[in-house]
């Protein structure tokens, strides 16, 4: 390994969860990612953890549960790290792992450039940022996004609990998601109109810009090929898999564009919306779907107060 990647292997394992001797840890891979599997495992197996490394067949999507037999042993460890292509932050198992008490990190997408870069932003300012942005968020009853490509999106927030996606994973039951950097929120309503000129989960990097209209909590109409390929990834999981699940707010400097939605949605002053699955942060929707969308340059507004202004993040 890189010594960028010894760094932020060891950052991922001792620093954000704090793994111990003699804990059991379950790192959860596919063949793809074996690579990055091997090294988290390796890393919790020097930190004096009994480490053990699950190979997996790739999901038909995110959000695609787990076989029983690797759904189980995530809930009987102390400690589950899951560099999966298909995420599994969105899955039924991931949340009864996480009611348990295991200390969870999913790492969909990740490739070991990419940890060894985005990991290595100053971990204190990034905590802050996202903290505050996830205060802001719980402290809101209603959010508004625009940008001008012409994104006019209001989105409920009342009744629903913020989360910090910090790197801070050393208690019992903690959940996030690494590379770390944002703060998010499973929104109860949403109507507008959302513009996407970064990424699409599934798809990949936009060729411009794509109109989402929203009506009703639901996405009921995608512009271009790229949007019809994300309505057809959506709608065949029916009503539920249009259901917006998820508004964040990134706030990692190191993060890049690179049509990698793990990075893309942690591009610090961008903005991101999720389609599908919200039942594991806070909402109610539990389908085998969960796919973001990011916007590079919005304005997002809490309750009027300004929180991201052209792509520049105010906290």
């Amino acid at each position: 390994m890189s010594t960028e990647l010894d760094q932020a292997v060891a950052t991922v394992v001792r620093e954000c969860l704090g793994v111990r001797p003699n804990e059991e840890v379950l790192v959860v891979c596919n063949p793809a990612t074996r690579e990055l599997g091997d090294a988290l495992r390796s890393e919790a197996e020097s930190a004096g953890a009994e480490a053990v490394l699950a190979v997996m067949t790739e999901r038909a999507s995110h959000a695609g549960e787990p076989p029983a037999t690797v759904a189980e042993a995530m809930v009987a460890a102390d400690v589950l790290l899951a560099p999966t292509v298909q995420s599994l932050s969105h899955t039924a198992s991931r949340k009864r792992a996480t009611e348990s008490g295991t200390r969870t990190a999913t790492l969909p997408g990740a490739t070991v450039e990419m940890l060894a870069r985005v990991m290595s932003d100053d971990m204190e300012k990034l905590r802050h940022r996202g903290h505050r942005v996830a205060e802001l968020l719980d402290r809101g009853t209603e959010a508004r996004l625009t940008c001008d490509h012409g994104s006019d999106l209001t989105l409920g927030l009342e009744g629903r609990k913020a989360i910090p996606d910090a790197g801070e994973l050393t208690a019992t039951g903690a959940f996030g998601n690494l590379p770390c950097g944002e703060g998010f929120i499973a929104p109860a309503t949403a109507e507008g109109v959302l513009v996407v000129d970064g990424s699409i989960a599934g798809v990949g990097l936009v060729s411009g810009p794509v109109r989402l209209t929203i009506e009703g909590g639901h996405l009921v109409d995608a512009t271009g090929e790229e949007g019809e390929k994300l309505m057809e990834l959506l709608t065949v999981h029916g009503p539920d898999g249009t259901n917006v699940a998820e508004l964040g707010i990134g706030t990692n400097e190191k993060a890049i564009l690179t049509g990698n939605i793990l990075e893309d949605e942690k591009i610090i002053g961008t903005a991101h919306v999720a389609f599908g699955a919200s039942a594991a942060i806070g909402g109610n929707v539990q389908v085998p779907v969960h796919l973001d969308v990011v916007s590079m340059r919005p304005e997002v507004t809490i309750d009027d107060t300004p929180v991201v202004l052209e792509g520049r993040l105010l906290v």
